[in-house]
């Protein structure tokens, strides 16, 4: 594909998926600016010229923005603590970031988003990305949406995730019958169509839906990392109120192991809309995790 060329401004560069996301930027020979509100943190970590930006500061937006080319927006938030609210850093904060990248003259936005966003959802961090995204548009019509489905990687992710629980575990708790569905990315594939969508003959304004290969329930993930682990384990339904109580209460620990925003994510299937644009449209093959070894 040809390229437009320029600098990328990628916030939230120091993340899980951020720094895929400067990676792959990266690897096409693009100038990256890692935008943290940690640059000495960023800079420990080798990422390129970290800037130091709040989406509170429409100021430090307009500072790390100007002369760039384009912005990704990989900025997240699980937990809500103090001011750092959902609403705060999915709605405004996306939307302050947006209208300074217009205002600047940045040529291409690209908005990381997740699978299920729904502005009439009862969950506060559900909603938020949805409102996100219009925030979005609102400010930066021509922005691109990217919705990945869970995240995985070789390092880290879902299945890393899950994988000591299954491990440690006799008696595995599903969310509700475990029947709910998932479509597992790999973090780098994500990354990928990222720096795709700022490619000139890529389409502006598109909202992709962004799944891997395989749709596994939450019970077959468990029973195949068990498997995988030598284990035999029980596995126990278990009611998505008691699940909402228990991550209401885990939230007050300084890495909760479970946040209510998750619950609400496992309430449906997670699961790309087959009538939206995705990987395939921006010419990625996905990577499955099963041939990875991963599940």
């Amino acid at each position: 594909m040809a390229e437009p060329g320029g600098s990328v401004v990628v916030l939230g560069g120091t993340g899980f998926l951020g720094r895929r996301v400067v990676g792959a930027l990266l690897a096409r020979g693009r100038p990256v600016a890692v935008g943290t509100r940690d640059p000495a943190g960023a800079a420990a970590q080798g990422l390129p010229n970290p800037v130091r930006v709040d989406l509170r500061d429409p100021a430090s937006l307009g500072r790390a923005f100007a002369g760039a080319a384009a912005v990704v927006n990989c900025v997240g938030l699980y937990v809500e603590r103090g001011a750092e609210t959902f609403r705060a850093v999915h709605v405004e904060g996306a939307g302050a970031a947006a209208g300074a990248a217009a205002a600047a003259g940045v040529r291409r936005f690209v908005h990381v988003s997740g699978i299920g966003a729904d502005r009439a959802s009862g969950s506060a961090y559900i909603r938020a990305r949805a409102e996100g995204e219009a925030a979005v548009r609102a400010a930066f019509p021509a922005a691109t949406i990217l919705r990945p489905g869970a995240l995985f990687a070789e390092d880290g992710g879902l299945f890393a995730a899950l994988a000591p629980i299954v491990a440690r575990l006799p008696v595995l708790p599903l969310f509700g019958d475990g029947s709910t569905r998932l479509q597992p990315v790999h973090a780098g594939d994500v990354a990928e169509a990222a720096a795709r969508a700022l490619e000139a003959d890529a389409a502006p304004g598109t909202t992709y839906e962004l799944g891997g290969p395989e749709d596994f329930s939450y019970r077959e993930i468990l029973v195949r990392l068990a498997a995988r682990a030598g284990r035999r384990r029980l596995y126990l339904p278990v009611p998505f109120a008691l699940w909402h109580g228990l991550a209401a209460a885990a939230c007050v620990l300084p890495s909760p192991p479970i946040t209510p925003a998750q619950v609400a994510l496992m309430r449906r299937d997670n699961v790309a809309g087959a009538d939206m644009p995705g990987l395939a449209e921006l010419g990625i093959a996905p990577r499955a995790a099963s041939a990875l070894g991963l599940v």
